[in-house]
């Protein structure tokens, strides 16, 4: 409960068998060589690249009738410019307003009003800039008389009723550091359906309700961030650890970029990274991998190539000394540790998860026993390994939530003492087969579900290069060694590389 609350501040039975194999159950597969079962899976995927530039990874799965679909945008608030930060997060919630034809009663009666809620917008930053309040006031109730009229040419929530009425599932997207991501699930006689309605929301998306979600989005902000301790924690924790790095900004964004931002920002942002090429679209399920490309090809198709968008800056300089900050606020005392380490794609990113399970994966973990059943300083602890993504170089997080009596000071010091012990003690071999058979564990759970493996497919795809090295990584589990974790764990582990951030309540301030 604890990691989902400090997430949420912040921020998808048996595996189904391919076309015609039927396959064990997970716990089976862990027992016994699970290489042939990756290997079909892997023969099973279908690929292919149109001709604008838009990549389709295909996997057909036969053991029910429905298929998950998702389009990864590979853009997130890593590659938002400072002062126009949460302009992704704005795209993923415009992304369902519809389009041209779909969420309207009559876009040519709508659409004037649209710019004209737009000049106004622009003449109220105006009169607000040069203090002019009464205007600025009489420019607001301006706006608000448009927004009523644009009202009645909404057809409110019309994408999600359409897939609702088809029999859809699981509509939703997410906006994170590295990506935006647009997924749900359809019978398996639905797939034109899903090919029309996601080619035309990318290709003639309206942004209409602005004003709208401007205020839901600067709500959010709000629950989320400004009134929440750990939000608030969490913010300056990212402005601590990095200087320079652009994962140091908020992906939901900062209020005053969030309340300047205008229609225009958004459609800037989605003529720069909506292109085809910067698009992968997923399908697994009961499909024919021919039918989809041909589908693909006809509505997706229609997109025009764009030029490739610009790769954020990543310039962050190496951290030479311990860093830390302590934050006084109406809350329950929590602590903070954290460090930088490398992207998903360096050799050693296996070995990062593995020390990751040692220290925090279950009861059985050596910071659960230690910190929470033994000295009883905590009530619970946790981790974020790859923080807050993982495209690039980013954080190993730790953190605890202080027990009452005791004091985040207590966390940090036998936080550090599991950490040497890890540097300085090889891990025994029945520990390193638990970790081992964790990690296996995890990602042959996500295998297993269509939705899961959609997700995997298409991240590893945008992040590594190939979407195969999800299969690689299982792999690259099974060879590493108590020497390989000391090694990774004396790399990662370094004081100059500590980040510590505490959150205190006014009583447990020392005088």
């Amino acid at each position: 409960m604890v990691m989902l609350v400090l997430a949420g501040a912040l921020l998808m039975g048996s595996l189904g068998g391919l076309a015609t194999t039927a396959w064990a159950r997970p716990s089976t597969l862990l027992a016994q060589s699970i290489q042939p079962y990756l290997d079909q899976l892997a023969e099973a995927v279908t690929e292919f690249t149109l001709d604008n530039g838009m990549k389709f990874i295909v996997l057909e799965r036969r053991q029910a009738p429905v298929v998950s679909f998702m389009i990864y945008a590979n853009v997130g608030a890593v590659n938002e410019a400072d002062g126009k930060t949460g302009i992704a997060h704005y795209l993923e919630h415009l992304a369902f307003k519809g389009t041209t034809r779909i969420g309207t009663k009559d876009f040519g009666a709508e659409q004037p009003l649209l710019e004209g809620m737009d000049a106004v917008f622009a003449d109220i930053l105006a009169a607000e800039a040069a203090g002019d309040t009464e205007q600025a006031k009489a420019l607001t109730e301006e706006l608000q008389a448009l927004q009523q009229q644009a009202a009645t040419y909404v057809e409110q929530n019309r994408y999600g009723q359409i897939i609702q009425q088809a029999g859809g599932v699981g509509l939703n997207a997410t906006t994170a550091a590295d990506a935006t991501r647009y997924f749900y699930s359809l019978p398996s006689n639905k797939l034109e359906l899903w090919m029309s309605l996601e080619s035309e929301r990318f290709l003639e998306p309206v942004f209409r309700e602005f004003f709208e979600e401007k205020n839901v989005i600067l709500e959010e902000r709000r629950m989320r961030v400004d009134n929440s301790p750990i939000g608030t924690m969490i913010e300056q924790f990212l402005e601590t650890v990095f200087e320079q790095h652009p994962y140091r900004r908020p992906v939901i964004g900062y209020e005053a970029d969030l309340y300047q931002a205008t229609r225009q920002d958004i459609q800037d942002f989605y003529d720069t990274y909506y292109g085809p090429g910067n698009l992968t679209a997923v399908v697994v399920g009961d499909v024919d991998p021919a039918e989809v490309q041909r589908l693909a090809e006809v509505y997706f198709g229609r997109y025009s190539p764009r030029p490739k968008p610009p790769e954020p800056i990543i310039s962050e300089p190496t951290q030479t000394a311990p860093r830390q900050f302590t934050l006084e606020m109406p809350s329950e005392p929590w602590y903070l540790e954290g460090y930088h380490r490398p992207g998903i794609s360096h050799p050693d990113h296996v070995i990062y998860g593995m020390i990751d399970s040692l220290l925090v994966g279950g009861r059985t973990s050596r910071l659960y026993k230690s910190v929470v059943e033994e000295a009883q300083i905590a009530l619970d602890i946790g981790s974020l390994n790859g923080f807050p993504g993982d495209k690039y170089d980013n954080i190993f997080l730790l953190y605890g939530l202080t027990a009452p009596g005791h004091t985040p000071n207590e966390i940090g010091a036998l936080f550090r003492q599991e950490l040497d012990r890890l540097q300085n003690e090889p891990v025994s071999g029945a520990e390193l087969d638990r970790v081992k058979t964790q990690a296996r564990a995890g990602l042959l759970r996500s295998l297993a579900s269509n939705s899961g493996m959609a997700s995997l497919l298409v991240e590893y795809q945008a992040k590594t290069g190939d979407w195969r090295n999800v299969f690689k990584d299982l792999d690259a589990i099974d060879r590493v060694s108590a020497a390989d974790v000391q090694r990774v764990a004396q790399t990662l582990f370094q004081e100059n590389q500590r980040t510590v951030g505490q959150l205190i309540s006014a009583q447990e301030i020392a005088p």
